[in-house]
């Protein structure tokens, strides 16, 4: 699979990946590593379906996604990916509850089915007394632990976090992780993290390193 970019108007072609031959099984806790710069977020945001590959084949579950048209691609998004950022994201003016309701009703789901379950995957994160706080209101890693809880909002398959404990401390960075992995243990969801931190990247169960637009296994 390979991307890239045209740039100005003497169309300068930035090539970000150059041949990228990666298998993802199911249930993999995986840790993508590289230079500011590499290209690891284009990655994600490949798999994650919020951006096409230039060339090359991706497929899910046995489907190419690159012949699925823009409505196909979100739709699968919605019931098979959960997203977290390095910035949550969060809408201001919303609780937490609220926040990770959000993806239950775009998708048509009442506001009580989406409530109940929003409410219990907070309390499973540990927000049992913050449900009714707005982001201003949490601390930076409550908030991204809302972020997670609305990721898995709509029961994903995988979880594509981008730089997750890139704006927390150390602590709480450690805490965000440990999350993750009880996430990745109890329900069996892949997780994709792409991250600067070695040691949030020695914890996951395998490794790659991108270079020059090429992915190598990071043992």
């Amino acid at each position: 699979m390979k991307k890239s970019f045209v740039l100005g108007r003497e169309q300068k072609v930035i090539e970000v990946l150059k041949g990228i031959d990666l298998t993802i099984l199911p249930g993999e806790m995986m840790a993508v590593e590289g230079a500011s710069g590499a290209g690891k977020s284009t990655l994600l945001h490949i798999l994650g379906t919020l951006d096409r590959a230039t060339e090359g084949i991706i497929r899910f579950q046995g489907t190419d996604l690159l012949g699925r048209s823009d409505s196909e691609l979100a739709d699968i998004r919605n019931r098979h990916i959960g997203f977290v950022f390095q910035f949550h994201h969060l809408l201001p003016e919303f609780n937490a509850v609220e926040n990770t309701m959000m993806p239950a009703l775009i998708q048509g789901r009442t506001r009580e089915e989406a409530g109940k379950k929003a409410q219990r995957l907070l309390e499973d994160l540990g927000l049992g007394d913050r449900l009714l706080h707005k982001p201003g209101e949490l601390s930076g890693g409550e908030q991204q632990r809302v972020a997670v809880a609305r990721a898995l909002m709509l029961d994903p398959r995988i979880i594509l976090a981008d730089e997750p404990t890139g704006n927390l401390d150390t602590k709480t960075g450690e805490e965000v992780h440990n999350r993750l992995g009880q996430i990745n243990r109890d329900l069996g969801i892949t997780i994709i993290v792409v991250t600067h931190n070695p040691a949030l990247a020695s914890r996951m169960t395998r490794r790659v390193l991108l270079v020059d637009g090429k992915l190598y296994e990071n043992h």
